[in-house]
């Protein structure tokens, strides 16, 4: 028998049974974006392509010094509405594409892209660039590559009155499976020379 200190007896709890690791989301691996950092690092340091994630901009308007050597941003607000994620250059060509992950495994919803997106997206289009999305279905650790064109007409679907989301189905058709590695990650640009070059 054991004692606390102050004479207060211990008492062992019961025993629980032991738990098996189960993989989940959470613990399964990298986010999309951190995915995506990774491969164009990759990209850079191969010399294969130039693409960043682009800094969203935001105003700093109060910070806090609590200490000389450092300093905490109280308050700041976003300068203007972002329009995709990521941006640059491969073989001569502009780049521009959006990146989003969804815990469904039926469907995309089109909530997950803003007006200003879509509108940003047209532009690059309307301009000759190469202009894609993204998507990673989580929970079946998918990913896709889906030409801007093709979300274009789903959104404008939406804004008819159609369906708020985008099907597994009509992903797996208009767009591009993207299988996962190990160096790069997602390995996007091989799908992006076989549909635009």
């Amino acid at each position: 028998m054991f004692n606390y200190p102050g004479g207060k007896q211990y008492k062992p709890k019961e025993q629980q049974p032991v738990r098996h690791f189960q993989p989940t989301y959470g613990n399964r691996g990298m986010t999309l974006e951190e995915d995506l950092n990774a491969t164009n690092e990759y990209y850079r340091e191969h010399g294969i392509a130039v693409i960043h994630k682009k800094p969203t901009p935001v105003q700093i308007v109060r910070v806090d010094y609590p200490k000389r050597s450092a300093a905490v941003i109280k308050e700041a607000y976003f300068k203007q509405a972002s329009t995709t994620d990521y941006n640059g250059v491969y073989r001569g060509k502009y780049i521009d594409f959006e990146a989003k992950e969804t815990q469904s495994v039926t469907s995309f919803p089109l909530k997950n892209f803003h007006e200003h997106q879509i509108h940003h997206m047209r532009h690059v289009l309307a301009h000759g660039g190469i202009c894609f999305v993204i998507l990673r279905f989580s929970m079946l650790d998918e990913v896709y590559l889906l030409d801007a064109s093709h979300l274009l007409t789903f959104w404008e679907r939406q804004q008819a009155g159609g369906r708020k989301s985008i099907t597994k189905k009509e992903i797996e058709t208009y767009g591009h499976y993207i299988s996962l590695g190990y160096h790069p990650r997602i390995d996007y640009i091989k799908v992006v020379e076989s549909i635009y070059f």
